[in-house]
């Protein structure tokens, strides 16, 4: 069956409830259902839930009876997830809530925001890793993403995962008696370490820098000479190439760089330039998923 089956619409799904799930295709054959009714979650007085595909005789008056069933799940495969805080239009929360509350089952129901029930049928979303620098925490493009696939209807299924690195981390490749850090707004320190930050244009010393290609010209315009320097742009750490990855980079002031699988946007990009990134990642990975 079709990874990441998904209704177009939640007003296509219907709730209805039996006595016990035996037989459905005969207790629902020649009953009658409204015209937008599509899908089925069935409630039963065992606890369990059944999905349900139904066609119609017809879907131009009000209710019409129902000529096919299709048990697209039966109980043993099926979960039901209470979750009022979830928009269930959204594929990418509809995948995210499969994963982590019910990780395994085959069909999930979620009843969400306005008492609206949808459901994920073969939840298999695009792993999506975000590779950045903490802190801050959350990472800032990491949390960008979040929030866009939180209302992202038309996008398949995504559900980024952090690929971090800390400055502590870095840090430890040169330790250092005073550590260079590119912007005091990022809030950054080395614990029991001094810091100091470019864009305080700070009287020159011995020090480490933790910083970029960029970091490294403003240094050198600042004080005629390059520092040492531990690298921190997150689209040079290594990356499996065959993950799907989103990163950023500096020198991209107002471009977005695609590559096999990976894109890069500037950093501190804006929602719609992130946005734009989304769907050229889900373009190329383009699953056999489509709104039924």
């Amino acid at each position: 069956m079709t990874p990441n089956m998904i209704p177009r619409a939640y007003r296509d799904v219907s709730v209805a409830r039996v006595d016990r799930p035996d037989d459905l295709r005969r207790l629902f054959l020649g009953r009658e259902a409204y015209r937008r009714t599509r899908f089925l979650v069935v409630r039963d007085d065992e606890g369990g839930t059944s999905l349900l595909r139904v066609e119609k005789e017809s879907d131009e008056p009000l209710f019409s009876p129902i000529k096919t069933v299709e048990v697209l799940a039966r109980p043993e495969e099926c979960a039901y997830v209470l979750a009022p805080e979830a928009d269930t239009a959204v594929p990418s929360t509809l995948a995210r809530i499969a994963l982590s509350r019910a990780p395994g089952v085959r069909a999930v129901v979620v009843e969400g925001l306005y008492g609206h029930v949808s459901f994920i049928v073969n939840p298999d979303p695009l792993r999506l890793a975000v590779q950045e620098v903490v802190p801050p925490e959350p990472p800032k493009l990491l949390d960008q993403v979040r929030r866009l696939l939180e209302v992202a209807e038309d996008l398949p299924p995504i559900v980024p995962v952090a690929d971090t690195v800390t400055f502590e981390k870095l840090a430890l490749q040169a330790p250092a008696e005073c550590y260079l850090l590119p912007c005091s707004g990022s809030g950054v320190t080395v614990a029991d370490v001094p810091t100091a930050y470019l864009d305080r244009r700070p009287e020159l010393r011995s020090w480490v820098m933790l910083g970029c290609a960029r970091s490294r010209e403003i240094h050198e315009w600042f004080y005629g000479e390059r520092a040492a320097t531990v690298e921190i742009c997150p689209r040079l750490r290594a990356r499996d190439p065959r993950v799907p990855t989103l990163t950023k980079c500096c020198l991209l002031e107002d471009r977005i760089e695609y590559a096999d699988r990976l894109v890069v946007v500037p950093w501190g990009a804006t929602l719609a330039q992130v946005r734009t990134a989304l769907e050229h990642l889900a373009r190329g990975w383009e699953p056999s998923w489509q709104p039924v």
